[in-house]
């Protein structure tokens, strides 16, 4: 990846609560995380979750409605000052594989807005099927392409090589990096197309790639598939810079052209407490810069969801008519 930064995100991208706004949300994850069994992945808990993210502030439900419709340009939706405060938090996990089951006022408050935007959904084969699960550093896990590394994580879509992928990817921060370092490339196709000759096109709209599972999955690697795909004009992204690989030569010159594009229009995200920011998979990749941890127990620390907009797609893949795919 290049070693210079994207120009970072603008304070203006998204919605920005008021304190009024934000109190409300607090009380609803309040009366959330009280709810028997008070575990996030109980069917219960997550109706509740349902319910109750119907009657979060009007502002956000708009702009979660309008996101819905067109993610715009970059695919992002930005929500700020939503309520986080130190004092509910432990010392940042350091654990390999960290989940979180309890339901926490964070996991309240990510777990409300992500069932306002679509269905919250996981992956038996990663984070063992958790709805909420934490992005932070572990140690001995440093140059790990994964959310538990510190080192340049390439761009990608998340689970790139799965056939039900995300629709959304959020990340809610609890804990941000003290020393300014840790942030989270952003990048659209809708903005890198352009920059693309038609040529190129053609060839990445073609199935001359192959995305490889990681090992966890145990399913190898997907069919051969085209990295854009859907409308000329608006094509969707399916794209894991470290996982994709080329068939062909030319096939790997288009893959180079386009991570040059998308690098060249990338975004830079870097999350304070309290901000959630939800990035469209079909149209985005995103990556992380890198960083120091210090494994101090104040370490970055992100809740990440996964949302679908429709369930019925993945059913053959949910035992029970559950959340967790299979």
């Amino acid at each position: 990846m290049s070693t210079a930064l994207p120009a970072p995100v603008a304070a203006t991208v998204g919605l920005t609560l008021t304190d009024a706004e934000r109190r409300e949300v607090e009380e609803l994850a309040l009366d959330l995380s009280g709810t028997a069994p008070r575990l996030v992945d109980e069917h219960r808990w997550r109706e509740a979750a349902r319910t109750l993210a119907c009657r979060l502030p009007l502002r956000i439900r708009e702009e979660i409605r309008r996101y819905r419709h067109d993610p715009g340009p970059d695919g992002l939706l930005v929500l700020r000052n939503l309520p986080m405060d130190e004092s509910w938090l432990p010392r940042t996990p350091t654990v390999a594989g960290s989940v979180e089951r309890q339901a926490t006022l964070p996991a309240s408050v990510v777990s409300l807005v992500s069932h306002e935007l679509g269905e919250v959904v996981a992956y038996r084969a990663e984070k063992s099927g958790a709805l909420v699960q934490n992005v932070v550093p572990i140690p001995g896990m440093e140059e790990s392409q994964s959310n538990a590394g510190s080192t340049l994580l390439e761009l990608h879509v998340e689970n790139a090589f799965h056939p039900h992928r995300p629709d959304y990817v959020g990340l809610f921060c609890l804990r941000g990096d003290d020393t300014g370092m840790a942030g989270t490339f952003v990048s659209s196709i809708r903005r890198a197309l352009a920059l693309l000759p038609e040529d190129v096109r053609e060839v990445l709209a073609a199935p001359r790639f192959v995305t490889e599972a990681p090992p966890s999955f145990q399913s190898g690697q997907a069919p051969c598939h085209p990295v854009l795909d859907g409308a000329q004009g608006d094509p969707d992204i399916r794209v894991d810079f470290h996982a994709t690989k080329p068939l062909d030569a030319e096939a790997a010159e288009a893959l180079d052209s386009l991570r040059l594009a998308l690098l060249e229009v990338a975004a830079l995200l870097v999350l304070r407490p309290g901000e959630l920011a939800y990035v469209d998979n079909r149209v985005a990749v995103h990556g992380r810069t890198s960083f120091q941890p210090r494994y101090d127990g104040r370490d970055r620390w992100l809740h990440r969801t996964f949302v679908h907009l429709d369930n019925r797609r993945s059913a053959g893949h949910r035992p029970g008519g559950g959340a967790v795919l299979v």
